[in-house]
Formats: C-alpha cells, sequence, structure tokens
C-alpha cells in the first residue's frame, strides 16, 4: 500500500511538471504586442534615450550590410550615447511633424578692457532641409548690438536680424521681455538653409556701466525655450539652444514622385507636399499608425481595444483594416455600423427615452400655449383700448353716415405699425407737447402723417369720438384732412394726409426765403390760414376753435399752399354757446390774454393768434426771444408800441420791403393791431380778416386808387379800446403762467412751443 501511494504521488508530481511545460511553451508561441517598427533590419533603433525613426539611420545594417538611412542627408552618428547629425546635437525626431530637433551655438561677439575683441560666428549646413519658421526665433541678446541670420541655398543668399539699444541704461529693461531694449527678437523667414549667425556691437567704451555688458549675443532658438533675464547682458551662460529643422524626402513634388521609382512613402501611406517647399512627406493613412517610411509600412490601429469607437464596449465591436465596426447580437439594437453604437433594449433605456420625449413634448406645448395666452391677452389688451377709447360710439357715428365719402377711418394698430416700420424713430417728422407725428406708407401706397398722442382723457371720450367723426367731413383745401384713427392703443392715434414742404414756422425763419416774391407768398398764406380758421368757425358743421393757431401749425405743400394742422387742442363749440370754459392750453406768445384771465374759450383767441402769425409774417421774427432785450422780448407788444409811435417799419423785415408793397404792409400791420386788441369783442372776426387779406390780394392783382390811411388813422384805430396791450405795462401775461379748467380742479395748464 505505502508503495502504491508512493506511485501515485510521483504521477501527479509528472504530470503537474508537464502542465507547467505546456503552459510554459503555450506561452512562448503567444506572439507579444509589439511598437510598430521603426528602423530597419539590424540597425540602431535608439543612441542613448532618443529614438532613430527610418529614414534617418546609424551606419551599416548588420543583416544584409546596407546603410541604415535613406540617404546620406538622414545619416548620423551615436558618439557616447549622444545622437549628432552633422556637428550638431539632435535632442529628437518627429516622423508625424517632420522635425528634427537639434541644439546650435550661439554666436558672440565680446571686447576686452583693452579694446581687443574676440568672437564666434556658428554655421549649420542643413542641405535641403529648411530652418522652420513657424517653431524658431532669432535672438539679439546685448547692449547696442546687433545680430545678423544669413542663409545660403543654390546661390541664393538673404539674411534677416534685429539690433538691441540700451541709452538709458538699464532702467527700463525688464525680465521676460525681449522687445528690444537689452532683448530683440524676430521670426524667421521661410526656406533658410546653411545658415550663418553672426553677432554684432555698435562700439564700447571702458566705462563700467558699458563694460558689464559688453558681449553681443545671437542665436536661433525654438519657440519659448528662451527666456530673457537682465543678468545675461553681463554674461549669457547657454553655449547653445535647441533648434527645430523640417526635413522632407526627395526633391520633388507628389505628383511627381509618386510615378517615380524613388518613391520611399510605403504601404498604407500617402504623400503630402502641402506647405513643403523641396520635396515631401509621408503620412500614416486614417486608421493606420506606424512609420510610413519603414518597408513595413503604417500598421492597422485596433479601434476596438481604444478608446476611439463608438460601440456599446469592445465585444460589440470588430476591427476592420483601417476601420472598424459595430455589431448587435440578437435580443440587441442598434445600427451595426462605424456611425452608430449597439445599446440593449433594457427597461431603462425605454424609460430614459420615454422621459426625454415626454419633457420634449411637454415643453413644445407649454410654449404653445403661452403664445396662444400672450396672443389672447393681446386681442383682449386691445378690445378694452378700443372700448375705453370710444370704438363702439366711433362705430355706431360712422354707420349713421356710411353714405358719406367723407367718413373716418378705422385703421388696426398692425396696420400703423406696418406704415411706420414699427415707430422708427427715422420716420419722425414733428415732436409738440401733445405728441409725436410719424410718416407713414399705408398698404395702398398712400402717404400719410400718423400722431402718437402722449395722454388720454377718459372722461372727454365721447367728445373726442365727435371731434374725429366731424374732422373727418371737414373738406375745405386749407385744412389738413383727418383720414381716420386707431383705437387699439391706450391713447388713440390720428391718420392725417402727409403736407410734404414744413411748416410756416421754417418757412419764415429759414434762409433764403426772404425776397419780394415772399411777400407776395406771404400775403397769400396768410389769406388762406385765414379762411381755413374762418371756415372752422363759422362753415363747419359744428364750429370749431382751434385754440393752437401758430406758424408751427400751418403747413406747407410743395406749391406753398397753407394747410392748418394739429387740432390736439382744439374744441367744438355747441351752436347755442358762444364760449366754453375750459383748461388753458396753447402756446407761449400766441396765447390770447383774455382766454389766459378768464378761462372762457372763444373764437377770439383763435383770432389774436393768427394776428401773431401776421406780426410773424411781417418781421420775421420769433413770438417770444429771450435773447432780445426785455422791452422787445413780447413780439406782439413790441410790435404794436412801433406801429403806435409810427416806426412800423423799423420793425418790419427789412428784405421783404420796397415802394410797392409799402402800403400793403402797412395796411395788414393795421389789421394784425387790431387782431391782437385785448378785449375779444374788440377783435374782428376770422372771416373779416379773410375778407381784407383777400381784398388785399385783390389789389395787388387789379390795382386801383385807394385812401391813404394818415397816422392820425391809425393811432385812432389802436387806441380805440381803452384797455389795449400796450397800455397795461404788464408784461406778465407773456411768462410761464399756470392755470386751471373751470370744470375739473388742480389741473396744471399745458403751455407748449412744440406739436
Amino acid at each position: 500500500m505505502k508503495l502504491k501511494a508512493k506511485h501515485t504521488h510521483l504521477r501527479l508530481l509528472i504530470v503537474s511538471i508537464a502542465v507547467v511545460l505546456v503552459a510554459v511553451a503555450a506561452d512562448d508561441e503567444t506572439p507579444l504586442a509589439s511598437p510598430p517598427k521603426q528602423a530597419l533590419s539590424g540597425c540602431n533603433y535608439t543612441c542613448g534615450d532618443i529614438e532613430i525613426p527610418y529614414p534617418f539611420g546609424i551606419g551599416i545594417s548588420s543583416t544584409d550590410q546596407k546603410t541604415c538611412y535613406l540617404d546620406s542627408k538622414f545619416s548620423l552618428k551615436c558618439n557616447n550615447s549622444r545622437l549628432y547629425w552633422g556637428n550638431v546635437r539632435v535632442n529628437n525626431i518627429s516622423i508625424d511633424l517632420g522635425e528634427m530637433d537639434v541644439l546650435f551655438n550661439i554666436s558672440r561677439k565680446c571686447y576686452r578692457q583693452d579694446g581687443s575683441s574676440f568672437w564666434s560666428y556658428p554655421w549649420l549646413h542643413t542641405a535641403s532641409f529648411s530652418i522652420s519658421s513657424t517653431e524658431n526665433k532669432f535672438i539679439t541678446v546685448g547692449c547696442n548690438n546687433y545680430g545678423y541670420l544669413n542663409s545660403n541655398y543654390n546661390d541664393e543668399v538673404y539674411s534677416t536680424g534685429c539690433l538691441t539699444r540700451c541709452n538709458g541704461g538699464n532702467r527700463m529693461i525688464n525680465n521676460g521681455t525681449c522687445s528690444g531694449i537689452g532683448c530683440c527678437q524676430v521670426d524667421i523667414p521661410p526656406r533658410m538653409r546653411n545658415i550663418t549667425v553672426q553677432a554684432f556691437a555698435f562700439g564700447f567704451s571702458n566705462s563700467t556701466e558699458e563694460w558689464l555688458g559688453s558681449c553681443s549675443y545671437s542665436f536661433v532658438a525654438k519657440s519659448g525655450s528662451y527666456n530673457f533675464s537682465v543678468q545675461d547682458l553681463v554674461d549669457l551662460p547657454y553655449p547653445n539652444f535647441p533648434l527645430v529643422i523640417d526635413w522632407t524626402v526627395g526633391d520633388k513634388s507628389c505628383n511627381v514622385s509618386e510615378k517615380g521609382s524613388d518613391y520611399v512613402c510605403k504601404k498604407n501611406s500617402y504623400c503630402d507636399d502641402e506647405g513643403v517647399d523641396v520635396g515631401y512627406r509621408c503620412r500614416c493613412k486614417p486608421g493606420f499608425e506606424g512609420n510610413p517610411y519603414h518597408p513595413d509600412g503604417c500598421i492597422d490601429i485596433d479601434e476596438c481595444k481604444s478608446s476611439n469607437n463608438i460601440c456599446i464596449d469592445e465585444h460589440h465591436c470588430l476591427n476592420t483594416n483601417g476601420n472598424y465596426t459595430c455589431f448587435c447580437p440578437e435580443g440587441e439594437t442598434g445600427t451595426g455600423t462605424k456611425e452608430g453604437s449597439c445599446q440593449k433594449s433594457d427597461v431603462r433605456t425605454k424609460v430614459i427615452i420615454g422621459v426625454g420625449a415626454g419633457f420634449i413634448v411637454l415643453f413644445v406645448a407649454t410654449a404653445l400655449l403661452y403664445l396662444m395666452y400672450q396672443r389672447r391677452k393681446l386681442i383682449k389688451l386691445k378690445e378694452k383700448f378700443f372700448n375705453e377709447n370710444g370704438g363702439f360710439i366711433l362705430l355706431q357715428q360712422l354707420r349713421a353716415r356710411e353714405d358719406s365719402s367723407q367718413s373716418a377711418q378705422i385703421f388696426t394698430e398692425d396696420e400703423l405699425k406696418k406704415a411706420t416700420s414699427n415707430y422708427d424713430e427715422g420716420l419722425i417728422i414733428g415732436r409738440g407737447g401733445y405728441g409725436i407725428v410719424f410718416k407713414g406708407i399705408l398698404s395702398d401706397k398712400r402717404i400719410v402723417a400718423i400722431k402718437k398722442s402722449r395722454i388720454a382723457d377718459k372722461s372727454q371720450i365721447e367728445q373726442f369720438i365727435n371731434e374725429v367723426v366731424v374732422l373727418s367731413q371737414i373738406n375745405h383745401r386749407n385744412v389738413v384732412k383727418l383720414l381716420g384713427c386707431c383705437l387699439e392703443t391706450e391713447v388713440p392715434l390720428l391718420v392725417y394726409e402727409f403736407v410734404s414742404n414744413g411748416t410756416l414756422h421754417d418757412f419764415i425763419h429759414s434762409e433764403g426765403k426772404v425776397d419780394n416774391v415772399t411777400w407776395k407768398t406771404r400775403l397769400r398764406i396768410a389769406a388762406e390760414a385765414a379762411g381755413a380758421l374762418s371756415y372752422l368757425h363759422s362753415a363747419a358743421s359744428v364750429p370749431i376753435i382751434h385754440r393752437d393757431v401758430k406758424g408751427a401749425n400751418i403747413l406747407l405743400d410743395d406749391a406753398y399752399t397753407a394747410k392748418v394742422s394739429d387740432f390736439g387742442a382744439s374744441r367744438l363749440v355747441p351752436l347755442d354757446q358762444t364760449n366754453i370754459a375750459t383748461m388753458v392750453q396753447g402756446t407761449i406768445g400766441y396765447l390770447d390774454p383774455e382766454y389766459m384771465q378768464t378761462q372762457q374759450l372763444t373764437e377770439k383767441s383763435d383770432v389774436y393768434s393768427f394776428g401773431v402769425v401776421l406780426v410773424e409774417l411781417l418781421t420775421g421774427e420769433k413770438p417770444i426771444s429771450f435773447d432780445r432785450p426785455e422791452e422787445k422780448r413780447s413780439l406782439a407788444m413790441h410790435f404794436l408800441s412801433c406801429l403806435k409811435e409810427d416806426r412800423l417799419f423799423e420793425v418790419v423785415q427789412v428784405e421783404i420791403m420796397n415802394e410797392e408793397n409799402k402800403q400793403e404792409i402797412k395796411e395788414v400791420a393795421i389789421l394784425a393791431a387790431r387782431c391782437l386788441r385785448l378785449r375779444g369783442d374788440e377783435r374782428p372776426s376770422m372771416k373779416e380778416v379773410t375778407m381784407e387779406l383777400e381784398g388785399l390780394r385783390l389789389i395787388e392783382k387789379h390795382p386801383w386808387t385807394s385812401k391813404e390811411q394818415d397816422l392820425d388813422e391809425t393811432q385812432y384805430l389802436l387806441g380805440k379800446a381803452s384797455s389795449s396791450i400796450y397800455e397795461t405795462g404788464d408784461s406778465s401775461n407773456f411768462g410761464y403762467t399756470t392755470g386751471y379748467d373751470s370744470l375739473k380742479d388742480n389741473v396744471p395748464v399745458a403751455l407748449n412751443d412744440g406739436r
């Protein structure tokens, strides 16, 4: 039994040894992963810790006794574990970039205290290789020095360089700065080969300060390899710096080389000569790696074993030559190609997809509901404004007049926004106390003026609607036509016909419009404006008091035809009333003093304001000007004073006056004085004013002998009213005044000088 047990243990030991041997043998037969081949067979692959990739090489192959390099310009030497290319030491060789880093000596020129000097001018023979213009800098260090970098290839010689100055000593020199003081640097031009570097100095004296910088240094250095220090001016401690050389193979382009027998790009590679001036480089195709110059060429990259794939994992990835494919076993979903990944159709994935889709649907639905809510809110807001602004009242009024071709049109807010490019500020043609006026173009190509008011009185809506209806029916050639309104905004918008040639105010006060013809034009404009006001006072279906007559509210068309405009302050006068109580409104200089005192608005208030316009036409002066002396500050008072003292022609604008029109001017002046009487019942009506102005125009067209009104008659007319303005001696009526509407308390007067 013991013998049998011993045999059993022996068998187990033999089997164990056999298994180990088989395993070892099996391991020996398993190919080990190795990096792509870089050097030729039998050639040294490294020198020290530097790899030597083909086409570079050292000496002769021990396998076939052939050179380990492509040709002589790729020949290297290894000496004491240091790699050399010609007379320079090599730090690194890159196949992918086509670059070689070498150490290159600096050039120096130094002066001794006895005046003698010593120097070194290093050179580098590069054959057809170039100094990299993108990876290197040429640098000169020193005070009052300069350096050259020279290139000589195929009998072509050119140079670059830079200089440094330190005339102010070292106070302006900073560590790390190479900007021209103590240190300068320049870019390397392309195609520089077979270089030499020379350092020079402008000369040194024996002074101690200059002796500390008695050397000039110049060198080529890889970008970022040198950091300037002020101490380097005394002694630059580095014998050399790394320099980058661009290397290529051959001396022809890819198109030519690919057809030749000396083409060196091997399997799974391609030729690249972009940015290369001589020869070409070889590069591995996508999906391959290695040395494209090596006889074995580039080898396939196993993307399945790296992170460079989009498959779910390595087991769902199939490597192919230069590519890979994702595949999906039964029960899984995926594209099965490189462009997609294979994912298991588990519950979690479905939940994630479902939740994501749900969020998207919820977001879109919420956005749509919000937009619908905002749209409905906007529609309701427009409806609210339409109702508050009397839209239904206006519709009823228009229906009652539906047969009339003169009815006002109701515009939508969108129509007017489109007409004014959403109220573009570049289309503003007027600003005033009551609002802003825009130029607009309607969809039917009509050019209109759209007035956007600043304030709205909700208590006066019915009156506002009545005014819109009445004004829209006014069809007078000298009244700006009201086309309609928009009630969908907080403050109603009014749409008028567009008058193109500016205002009477601009006409009077612009240069170049003061010849004799202008007087005739001024007289005609005055008659037309008076006729329009007379029509509003007496011929309209409901009398209208303008309440803001002034030059800025009388527009002119291309033929200088007057058109009275801006009825923002206007009031309708019931047929059974001669005046109405209202808050004082108007423009300083044009305001009726009686209206300011009594707050009772009558048509004679417009007469007074028109009288100021007549004076403005006669004198060319503005109604109120604080640039004039105090006694002349109010144009109306100064004018009446001159007329009373028989000094009328001192105040009349010289350029419009001549011997032929003096009598006309005098009669218009007397008419203006009558309009400016303090008491309204002593002023003429606008109808009378119109008749007198038209009479003067007829006299101008058909002159006949008329009675001269002498100075006594003038004095009588001016002095007839015992309370005339110039007798009061009080100018307070022409200053800033506040008043209160007799119908409403605590409402300040609106005095403005705009439209």
